[in-house]
């Protein structure tokens, strides 16, 4: 990616694109809650970025002074000018009452007892994928398995044939990796976009079990629901679903690679797995939100203007020490772990239960092939950040 000016001062010219930040951003976390707990900026427009658990879950909370109307962290493609775009992207992009609504059709896509259904399917996928890399004896973490499994998992729920996973795979990486260039991110939305209106198109007189015909075959209020509405919801879908998650696969197998005792002891204890999986989302949560200030503020000090974008800062709030003990190490038996890797409030999010069977399941079957690995080479590991962190290649070698 392109970057701005090197960072002088980070609690009045932060970025979050810095080479150092998208690299290891928890030292400035630190430093910033120490001395300014919500820096500010004013590269890519005036923006506000909290680091402690308080200001980020009250803000989280707060829908009348700050909007869902723009979530994007590094604004790129003007929604009101991209014709796929009319409804956003609800629930996630939308206030109430859209947003309740929207969010209520998909909550049962994403229950307990619906996702259970999804992890033979899962399992026997990183079966296979861990299998074709036995014999090299190495494999990129990354792209060879953290990025192969949400896509076709997503895909299965959305009815997309798997071998169109590397297509959707590449176009949601121009979205949401790519930010600092517009006609990349424009390309990947509009790929995302232009082939769902065709399966919306294709499936409104048919049956089916996937989310896109159940949408279709859907009423709110006794009226069908709005076909760019469903265009919204799938693309949320499909975003939402596959980086975030691969990101925090791939950060949990680099945690992994890179912490012996940690590997050892959950390959010892494989009864810790539920609660090591809650401190690896805690510790190295992907996501970072967005919101748009709806008028003029002043919170905790700091004088918010209408229009200003607010950087909902989960991972930072993580790693609070005012809320967690040893906030900074990785604890795989952490009992009290109130961690928002998912968010807070209304907007938490809806895929919260595949996310964490799809990351166990990839962690479970990974250290059932490969108890024992180790990276290539530390220095050649590379990260993305910005609206999702997590590494983009990971070269590990078995034993």
């Amino acid at each position: 990616m392109a970057r701005t000016e090197p960072v002088d001062d980070w609690t009045s010219d932060f970025d979050v694109l810095d080479d150092s930040y998208v690299r290891d951003p928890f030292p400035r976390w630190d430093e910033l809650r120490t001395g300014c707990p919500i820096a500010r900026t004013d590269r890519r427009g005036r923006a506000w970025l909290p680091t402690t658990y308080a200001d980020v879950t009250t803000l989280a909370k707060d829908v009348e002074h700050f909007s869902s109307s723009n979530t994007s962290v590094i604004d790129s493609v003007e929604e009101d000018e991209n014709p796929i775009l009319t409804f956003g992207l609800p629930p996630i992009t939308s206030d109430p009452p859209l947003h309740t609504w929207t969010r209520r059709l998909l909550l049962p896509w994403f229950s307990h007892t619906r996702v259970a259904t999804y992890e033979p399917m899962t399992r026997a996928l990183c079966g296979s994928l861990i299998d074709a890399q036995l014999e090299a004896g190495r494999a990129d973490a990354a792209a060879d398995y953290a990025q192969q499994i949400p896509v076709r998992v997503i895909g299965a729920i959305l009815g997309i044939p798997e071998e169109l996973a590397d297509t959707f795979t590449g176009w949601v990486r121009d979205v949401l990796e790519f930010a600092d260039d517009p006609q990349r991110v424009e390309r990947g939305m509009l790929g995302i976009g232009y082939y769902l209106w065709d399966r919306i198109n294709e499936r409104r007189d048919v049956d089916g079990d996937d989310l896109i015909t159940y949408l279709l075959h859907t009423e709110v209020e006794g009226e069908p629901v709005d076909d760019m509405a469903i265009l919204g919801m799938a693309i949320l879908t499909m975003i939402a679903g596959i980086d975030t998650t691969w990101s925090a696969i791939g950060s949990s197998l680099w945690h992994l690679a890179t912490h012996e005792d940690d590997r050892r002891r959950l390959v010892a204890e494989p009864e810790l797995m539920d609660t090591a999986i809650e401190e690896l989302l805690r510790a190295y949560a992907p996501v970072t939100m967005a919101r748009a200030v709806t008028g003029d503020i002043e919170f905790n000090g700091c004088p918010m203007k209408k229009g200003d974008k607010l950087i909902l800062n989960f991972p930072a709030a993580n790693r609070d020490p005012s809320v967690f003990d040893h906030a900074d190490e990785v604890r795989l038996d952490r009992r009290e772990n109130r961690h928002v890797a998912f968010g807070s409030g209304i907007h938490r999010c809806a895929g919260s239960n595949l996310a964490r069977m799809e990351l166990r399941v990839a962690v479970e079957e990974w250290l059932t092939r490969v108890p024992v690995f180790h990276l290539a080479d530390p220095a050649d590991v590379l990260w993305a950040g910005g609206q999702v962190r997590g590494p983009r290649r990971l070269d590990v070698v078995f034993a």
